[in-house]
């Protein structure tokens, strides 16, 4: 009942941050298994489990400050808790990072495989750059909500991009949403021609812009026309794999198409091979670990305010891999109650 192919990989922090590190989860084709009908068997000791655990409680203590190493695609984290995620756009002098560029416009909360089609087109156009706002839940007022992935992981996915876009990775442009809120759609198109000097946009046939949303698809060409840079309106990449039951997102603007929201419903419900076809990746929790968040030698407890980034729905995930550093990997159990979540390596034969 329960498939593998669901990963968890482990990564130090170099940031002194109360001995903390960075913890990926890659989900992936995990089935759920509510926890009021399922527990745990009791814990049986290892020599590999054992050597794990001493090994990654000598990780945390020695690489106090240190700088990780990385190999294959094991990301670098050490900016974790280092840049907030609400950190504002850093100044810029003399020319716009994105000048010349070609920027595809969107949300890009998931960076899913919508947002990775977006960034393929605009490499065929120039240099890819993706244009995300920052703070429109503050100003818009919407209640706060944990990310899909982690700001400091996104660079990550972005990189894992190249292969698409020419082997050239996206980058990613932040503009405060504030600054913007209150332009109308010809202003916004202004301020990309004339003050970030873009060559060239792309967006989704969905796409909205301008002040209330009042500016469509077709009044960016229109206006980007005049403003003599390119635009390229692409369609959207439809979510063909599910039945009509998983396509109906309840969003009223959901059309069939790939969203955030399709990801963050499938996250809800802990169906991780849905959330990673809609990604195009394994989905990577990011938690913040510390010594005293690990009561034993095979098991892992963090607080939910821990989390990074948005966790699967309650339930217990087995067929999970422990990866710390560059040792081996050690399976493990991911479980997510209400309050926390637990890893619990698991056992395995002697070699």
């Amino acid at each position: 009942m329960l498939c593998g192919g669901s990963r968890v990989l482990q990564h130090l922090s170099d940031h002194n941050h109360h001995n903390s590190i960075g913890l990926g989860l890659g989900f992936c084709g995990a089935k759920i298994v509510q926890l009021s009908s399922f527990f745990l068997r009791p814990s049986q000791a290892m020599a590999k489990s054992h050597h794990f655990s001493r090994k990654l409680r000598q990780r945390m203590i020695s690489s106090f400050g240190s700088h990780c190493r990385t190999s294959g695609e094991v990301p670098i984290l050490h900016n974790c808790f280092s840049q907030r995620e609400d950190d504002p756009e850093l100044p810029v002098e003399g020319l716009s990072p994105v000048s010349g560029g070609i920027v595809a416009l969107g949300k890009f909360d998931a960076l899913h495989i919508g947002h990775r089609e977006l960034t393929i087109q605009a490499s065929r156009i120039g240099a890819p750059y993706l244009l995300s706002f920052v703070g429109m839940a503050e100003v818009l007022g919407w209640e706060p909500r944990a990310p899909i992935v982690a700001k400091c992981d996104r660079q990550r996915v972005l990189t894992s991009w190249a292969s698409y876009c020419g082997d050239r990775a996206p980058e990613e442009y932040e503009i405060e949403f504030a600054s913007v809120r209150h332009l109308t759609p010809r202003q916004f198109v202004e301020k990309l021609s004339k003050e970030l000097r873009v060559c060239g946009v792309v967006a989704g046939e969905n796409y909205r812009f301008g002040y209330k949303a009042s500016g469509d698809a077709s009044e960016l060409v229109r206006l980007c026309e005049e403003c003599g840079i390119t635009a390229c309106i692409i369609n959207s990449v439809m979510d063909m794999k599910q039945g009509s039951a998983k396509r109906d997102s309840g969003d009223s603007k959901d059309r069939g198409q790939v969203s955030s929201t399709r990801v963050r419903q499938a996250l809800a419900a802990g169906d991780m091979r849905y959330v990673s076809e809609l990604l195009g990746r394994a989905h990577r929790l990011i938690l913040r670990v510390r010594t005293q968040d690990m009561p034993s030698e095979r098991m892992i407890s963090v607080p939910r305010s821990s989390i990074l980034n948005l966790p699967p729905g309650i339930g217990i995930y087995k067929a999970c891999l422990l990866l710390v550093g560059d040792e081996s990997s050690v399976p493990c159990t991911v479980v997510v109650d209400t309050s926390n979540i637990h890893v619990e390596t698991e056992e395995r034969s002697q070699e």
